[in-house]
């Protein structure tokens, strides 16, 4: 099968939400192939259906010094941040073309991340009962999926190389006793995240069986125009 791959850049959360929701649609309705969006966030928390404000820190002011702002969005989980130096990948994917199983879904994307890592000498796994990828007791790969009538959207989220003192203004995922870590801490060096999202993008094709072709924002903007979810 073949699907897109957009790559964006940074950008603002709320923009990329709502670009989620209108390929969530277009997919519902086959104008699009499974796609896949791969981005970083300006900093951000983002809290999931499980709630988390409680799990905020520090003061609004702190916030607004740092340039992090806070969302609430419809993914599952806790709350999480992202920035700059984190790989987000949101596939739009149809499930009906995967089995109809969400749970599969789960672990074929955190066999993504840690195909990833493995291909950056990281040995990274899963911990039982806490959802991502870990390297031992910290976690490097983040993963929030929705899925709307058998179509997903969010995804996962890769610390390649993210100002970690951000996570310390939250409770992570609502996870008190357990770090978080990035591929540069652990190994010592900056990553370049070009070759990250090449790896990635790899690992989604192999696992996924996607020949993924890039595609532009202009032209699946083009495509999706009447997607646009007024609410």
């Amino acid at each position: 099968m073949t699907g897109y791959c957009l790559e964006i850049g940074i950008e603002e959360y709320g923009k990329a939400f709502a670009l989620q929701k209108r390929l969530n649609r277009a997919r519902r309705n086959n104008t699009i192939p499974d796609t896949v969006v791969l981005l970083e966030h300006r900093p951000c928390f983002t809290v999931g259906r499980k709630g988390g404000f409680d799990h905020i820190l520090v003061s609004n002011e702190i916030l607004a010094a740092e340039g992090i702002q806070v969302y609430e969005t419809d993914r599952g989980g806790d709350i999480t941040y992202h920035g700059p130096g984190q790989l987000v990948c949101y596939p739009i994917f149809d499930l009906n073309g995967f089995g109809c199983d969400v749970h599969s879904y789960v672990r074929r994307m955190e066999d993504v991340l840690i195909g990833t890592l493995k291909n950056f000498g990281i040995t990274a796994d899963r911990r039982k009962d806490y959802p991502g990828v870990w390297v031992g007791a910290a976690k490097i790969g983040a993963e929030g999926i929705g899925v709307e009538q058998w179509v997903t959207m969010h995804g996962v989220a890769l610390n390649v190389c993210p100002d970690l003192r951000h996570f310390s203004f939250i409770v992570p995922c609502g996870i008190y006793n357990l770090g978080v870590t990035s591929m540069a801490e652990h190994l010592g060096y900056a990553v370049n995240m070009n070759k990250v999202k090449k790896e990635v993008c790899s690992q989604l094709s192999a696992i996924f069986q996607l020949t993924l072709e890039n595609v532009s924002l202009e032209k699946i903007m083009k495509i999706t125009e009447g997607h646009v979810l007024h609410e």
